[in-house]
């Protein structure tokens, strides 16, 4: 069952003022002027009418009881009837928190927290005002319309230049030769409504100056209200020479609002208005009333005509190239202490041109005061810095809807699908890509938040509220969250279904384990050190739950033994069996999936867990035994012996999973019938040899979590081993960063199915290449026999990491999923200003406190 059914039972009883009508009238006297001939000879009927005033009281209480009683026994069969798996939490949420109200909460209100579009602007609220832009692309002579994020339309570079979370941002877009800059600017004035007002500054510009100079570009601003609400023109023909108002209406958050457009470039306006719940398809929307127009008439514009009651107004702006225009947005207009003219020349022309250049600066000063690299890195080193951190605080977005959640098998729901839904949750989260990965990863998350924490701790606190929140009663949070028609347009059907019984990495517990660390160091202001323990007290609750949850249900057979449940031990086309849960995709695992696997990746997370439970004990100053449990726990987990009776290939000095394993298995061509019995060929798994319970025999990211987590002493010849696996070419070693699999392994850059090229089997990814980074600085700044060597590795790897990023990014124009590891070149999803943001933290030399 969905949320909406959780209604409480003080809704379901009848109201005490219904209870006291019912007590004065069954209590009051009757009339004392009465006739006094009646009595005598009607004292049986006075007597009657009574009793039957009482009898109907008595039954008109008896009603109200059983129909309280009958109500309060229904939520219980409610309660059990709703599977656990979609039931919340039983504990305050996080984001009811004081801190996170008032004041911080309207001043993220507004933002760009629509990262799947261009330019997307909505409200932290489930049914919002958005705003966004969609303009006319030009290749070899064909028009293409743009708006959705999308690696085909072939932008030659898009992204934040800067953006600082909260009221301001910059963005360059280029276009096969159009380039468009957009600025974005929140203020708060006298007489705003709540939330304050925004404005959009586009300017656009041509690089071929002759005849792509004349022609017209075609920009398109559309608002549209969520909620259904009508939204007016000012007039049906639009002279913005004449008034620059563009659109208006009223909303319960906000109050009255004004949509204006300014500029001093000639300018040709045109509008549609659109009735429909579908903003998800608005281009297609644009996109026919454009082609009708086309048909009709010739010409290229919209037709200045409106459904009746329009929840949604696009608006066409053209002009010759270049040109600039200011798009105001105000809110709480329509009172007299409203000043809108004030507030309008605020946003616009010469004083907006002023604030703008003030909020570049404001963020120029803050970049360096956060990371400190003028003596560090170059100067092009430096913007593709700004671009990691803008690009990260512009890509947060704001969601809310119900993720699907896949129904076991044996389960006992009553359903015609094979999903439940979750209950109805907002996130605000930062993402990983724009373009093809616009929603909440949860294993992304705790990346993004080591880069986020450094810049704001309060959107930091906010985004891992927001996730802890989405926790149920068993202490499982949904790996992936597909939330709202936007999000879920962007998803392929088959990984739309969230699986219960998987897992992701709880990198969440990296960042909290930062701020205890930090907490400790004296590192925040006294306010800042206030409400991160305020929200560490509020949130160890949930923490402990998802502590418990991977504890109980990724353990092994085997005392500190864990593994990511969720691979298909079924399978017939999969070369090896992908772990989709431990965030590492199709790294190589036990080539027969069992019960009976040790993950040596999972072994540390759940160290990283237990050591980070431990410290908030600690802060905290439990008293219930916790601080002795979660202490005994990360030591059991950090016992060198244990983990080397576990996990160690000797031979290697590699930490290596364990499980039912053969090296035997390749893909092989066979041939198969199709539902109509045609023949058909299709790469299908075969096995070679009877496998076996054994360590598997692959080096790479997998093998260094121990290293990662700082597991081995200092003077361990395992530690040299480690080293060593780090720096050969033979094994990790390139000039661009550390493959993610050796090149000895027998799956290196093999495919895992016919349609499936190698994703974590050689290329180099940033994520773990800063956490690598991390433990050698570490070990580099400890005493032990190997310091000098981790030292040089360290220096060695963070320049080629550095080096081959900004390389690309000035060659690409983007930040990269992953990295080739024989060449260096970005591949995958661009722009990817998810983890491989990290390579500010590299350049800053800045890494997690342990």
């Amino acid at each position: 069952m969905s949320g909406n059914g959780r209604r409480s039972a003080r809704s379901r009883i009848k109201s005490s003022t219904d209870v006291d009508e019912f007590d004065r009238r069954r209590n009051s006297k009757p009339d004392r002027e009465v006739r006094k001939d009646r009595i005598g000879d009607h004292s049986f009927i006075r007597i009657l009418n009574v009793n039957i005033k009482a009898l109907l009281g008595f039954v008109v209480l008896a009603f109200f009881i059983i129909l309280f009683l009958i109500l309060h026994l229904m939520k219980p069969v409610e309660d059990a009837q709703r599977p656990r798996v979609v039931t919340p939490f039983p504990a305050p949420k996080i984001m009811d928190l004081p801190q996170f109200q008032g004041e911080h909460k309207e001043s993220l209100y507004w933002g760009t927290y629509r990262p799947q579009v261009y330019l997307g602007i909505r409200a932290r609220t489930p049914q919002s005002l958005v705003a966004g832009l969609m303009w006319i692309g030009v290749k070899d002579g064909r028009y293409f319309m743009r708006h959705v994020c999308q690696d085909s339309d072939e932008l030659s570079t898009y992204g934040w230049t800067h953006h600082n979370g909260r009221d301001y941002g910059h963005q360059v877009l280029i276009d096969h030769g159009m380039t468009l800059a957009t600025s974005f600017l929140k203020s708060k004035e006298d007489g705003s409504g709540y939330g304050g007002d925004w404005t959009v500054r586009i300017d656009v510009k041509s690089e071929k100056w002759n005849e792509e100079m004349l022609r017209s570009a075609h920009l398109f601003f559309y608002l549209a209200d969520e909620d259904g609400n009508a939204l007016s023109l000012s007039g049906d023909i639009l002279d913005i020479r004449e008034n620059s108002l563009l659109a208006l209406g009223s909303r319960m958050d906000v109050g009255g609002w004004q949509l204006h457009l300014e500029s001093v470039d000639d300018l040709e306006v045109h509008y549609s208005g659109f009735r429909t719940p579908h903003i998800h398809n608005l281009s297609d929307l644009v996109q026919e009333s454009l082609g009708e127009q086309v048909r009709k008439f010739g010409r290229l514009q919209l037709p200045d005509t409106s459904d009746n009651s329009p929840n949604i107004l696009v608006f066409q702006i053209s002009a010759k190239v270049p040109f600039k225009i200011d798009i105001p947005f105000l809110s709480g207009t329509g009172l007299k202490s409203s000043r809108v003219e004030e507030r309008l020349n605020s946003l616009t022309g010469t004083s907006l041109t002023r604030q703008l250049i003030e909020k570049q600066n404001e963020f120029d000063n803050k970049f360096e005061k956060c990371f400190n690299l003028t003596s560090k890195v170059d100067s092009e080193s430096l913007i593709v810095g700004k671009a990691a951190i803008g690009n990260m605080l512009g890509g947060i977005g704001y969601f809310y809807g119900q993720s699907k959640i896949s129904l076991p098998k044996n389960n006992n729901f009553k359903s015609h699908d094979n999903f439940i839904s979750y209950w109805p949750a907002e996130l605000y989260t930062a993402v990983p890509s724009r373009s093809f990965f616009p929603r909440g990863f949860l294993w992304d998350e705790g990346f993004h938040q080591l880069l986020i924490w450094r810049w704001d701790i309060r959107i930091c606190l906010d985004i891992i509220g927001h996730w802890l929140d989405l926790m149920n009663i068993d202490g499982w949070i949904p790996r992936e969250q597909i939330l709202g028609a936007e999000a879920l347009s962007k998803v392929p059907e088959e990984f739309v279904l969230q699986h219960p019984t998987n897992g992701n990495p709880p990198t969440l517990f990296l960042v909290l384990h930062d701020l205890v660390s930090s907490l400790k160091r004296n590192k925040f202001t006294s306010m800042e050190s206030n409400e991160i323990s305020s929200f560490l007290e509020r949130a160890f609750v949930r923490l402990e739950a998802w502590f418990q949850w991977f504890n109980t249900t990724q353990s092994g057979n085997e005392m500190s033994s864990y593994f990511w449940h969720g691979r298909d031990s079924a399978t017939t086309r999969e070369l090896n069996p992908k772990t989709l849960s431990s965030g590492l995709d199709d790294y190589p695992r036990a080539s027969h999936p069992s019960g009976e696997e040790h993950h040596v990746d999972l072994r540390c997370w759940m160290l990283l867990a237990a050591e980070c439970m431990h410290s908030i004990t600690e802060l905290f100053q439990k008293e219930n035994g916790l601080e002795k449990e979660y202490g005994s726990t990360a030591k059991l987990l950090s016992d060198f012996d244990i983990l080397n009776q576990m996990h160690l290939d000797k031979a290697h000095g590699a930490y290596f999973d364990f499980g039912n394993h053969t090296e035997k298995v390749r893909l092989s061509w066979k041939e198969v019938r199709a539902g109509n019995n045609y023949p058909t060929r299709e790469l299908v798994r075969e096995t070679l040899e009877k496998p076996e319970l054994r360590l598997v025999p692959h080096i790479g990211y997998v093998s260094l979590f121990p290293f990662m987590e700082k597991i081995i002493p200092p003077e361990s010849w395992i530690l040299e081993k480690q080293l060593d696996l780090i720096s050969h070419r033979s094994t990790l070693w390139t000039d661009y960063g550390l493959r993610s699999l050796s090149k000895t392994s027998s799956l290196y850059m093999k495919r895992n199915t016919e349609h499936d090229p190698p994703y974590w089997r050689g290329p180099i990814w940033m994520n773990m290449n800063y956490r690598i980074l991390s433990a050698l600085h570490h070990y580099s700044q400890v005493d032990g026999p190997y310091r000098d060597k981790a030292r040089i590795i360290y220096n060695d790897l963070r320049g080629n990491l550095i080096r081959n990023v900004v390389h690309n990014y000035y060659q690409s124009g983007y930040l990269w999923e992953q990295y080739d590891q024989k060449k260096g070149k970005g591949k995958g999803a661009r722009p990817f200003t998810g983890w491989t943001s990290l390579v500010l933290l590299i350049m800053a030399e800045t890494y997690c406190e342990r």
